[in-house]
């Protein structure tokens, strides 16, 4: 059956290679590509160069703001540190939830869609259910949005209403998963549909690796590389610390991280002295450069004092398709993509001198260190495509509507 399918989202790319939502570009594309006619209706933003229809994908935004100083609903701008809601956001949040309505049902309407998906149970699931009607509706999960609706017991009220209403649930990893049927979404129907990844921008290559490190004239020096919002779940302060335990024994060591956010001061402050450099927002093109050049690429994520943890990081999988060998914690879905030893490396949350100690096993060890990211690319080409994540997407459709 060819699906005509409205996706409600509150993050898309605004431009190519934009990271902000980046992953939801290849679900919508990859849908398309499969012969269905997909329909995203999102927040209007100013930094948005996108057109109305792009690789079959179309695209519908809706303005809620009075006045600028309020477009704050979406692309993550209505988050503190990732761990809370600003005010403005709650400020705007019924003007911007009647929009989204109002848009996702108009356009559900005219195009006569065969199915709703929201991305994000809280706030996409919502505007969905609400303009969805008869129609099946697929709430996909990302993460942040199970965690406000655990935090917030209205907001939880409201996400297990979108989850009875919904006929599919997915979620990126299993550890998700569990969240959200604690959370009260069915176990009969919900699934994990993982990330997939672009192993073709994300890629060894000799070229660009020795390009790069010219570029930052580092030369042949240990390049640990690191990307991600600069909030509390990405772990970043354990892996500036990591680096004072490494710089000993690797004094021309060299530390990239990627990324903008609300913790950049403090960050900032506990690197002073430390080789990180701060690369600030970088463009997906330049993020698969970065991790071509690096000898290690870390993800330190963890689970926030807040409570807060990524479901399954897409830098992540990125990390891996480079075959450049990864360090990661246990938190969240790390380990449902990287098996220790195997593919990577796995060390505890929050613990510098193991991160430390993982980073200089892999210094020292270049074979070990090629063989990991050999195994890990592999691995990700194999289970991490995004044509078998948009594959599982249709499935969840047709699930919804049974």
């Amino acid at each position: 059956m060819r699906e005509v399918v409205v996706m409600v989202t509150t993050s898309y790319p605004r431009f190519p290679g934009d990271g902000v939502g980046s992953f939801i570009e290849p679900i919508a594309k990859g849908v398309a590509a499969l012969g269905h006619e997909v329909h995203v209706v999102a927040p209007w933003h100013p930094a948005i160069t996108r057109g109305r229809e792009e690789d079959g994908v179309f695209f519908h935004f809706f303005r809620y703001a009075p006045v600028p100083a309020l477009n704050v609903f979406g692309y993550a701008s209505g988050l503190r540190a990732d761990t809370d809601l600003r005010a403005a956001a709650w400020a705007i949040a019924p003007a911007a939830l009647a929009a989204g309505w109002f848009k996702a049902w108009r356009v559900a309407t005219k195009r006569r869609a065969t199915v709703m998906q929201a991305h994000w149970v809280i706030p996409g699931g919502v505007m969905a259910a609400a303009a969805a009607r008869r129609l099946p509706l697929v709430v996909s999960l990302h993460g942040s949005d199970v965690f406000i609706a655990e935090r917030h017991g209205a907001l939880g009220a409201l996400a297990r209403r979108v989850f009875r209403r919904a006929g599919a649930v997915t979620a990126c990893s299993d550890d998700l998963r569990n969240r959200a049927v604690a959370l009260g979404a069915d176990p009969a129907r919900i699934q994990t549909v993982p990330y997939g990844v672009d192993a073709a921008r994300f890629a060894p290559d000799a070229a660009v690796r020795a390009a790069v490190r010219a570029a930052l004239s580092i030369g042949e020096a240990p390049l640990v590389f690191a990307g991600g919002r600069l909030v509390s779940k990405k772990g970043f302060e354990y892996l500036i610390d990591a680096v004072r335990g490494l710089v000993s024994a690797h004094p021309t060591l060299q530390v990239l991280l990627a990324g903008d956010g609300d913790l950049a001061p403090p960050l900032k402050a506990r690197a002073a002295g430390l080789p990180v450099r701060f690369l600030g927002d970088q463009p997906q093109d330049a993020i698969a450069r970065f991790a071509a050049a690096a000898d290690v690429i870390a993800v330190p994520s963890v689970r926030d004092d807040a409570g807060n943890v990524d479901g399954l990081p897409n830098f992540a999988l990125e990390a891996l398709a480079s075959a450049t060998p990864v360090v990661a914690t246990r938190a969240g879905g790390l380990p449902q993509a990287i098996s220790d030893g195997e593919n990577g490396l796995l060390v505890p949350e929050r613990d510098a001198a193991a991160l430390a100690s993982a980073i200089a096993r892999l210094l020292a060890s270049p074979g070990v260190a090629r063989d990991l990211g050999q195994r890990a690319r592999a691995r990700v080409i194999r289970d991490h495509s995004w044509a078998n994540t948009a594959d599982r997407m249709v499935a969840a459709y047709a699930s919804a509507r049974a």
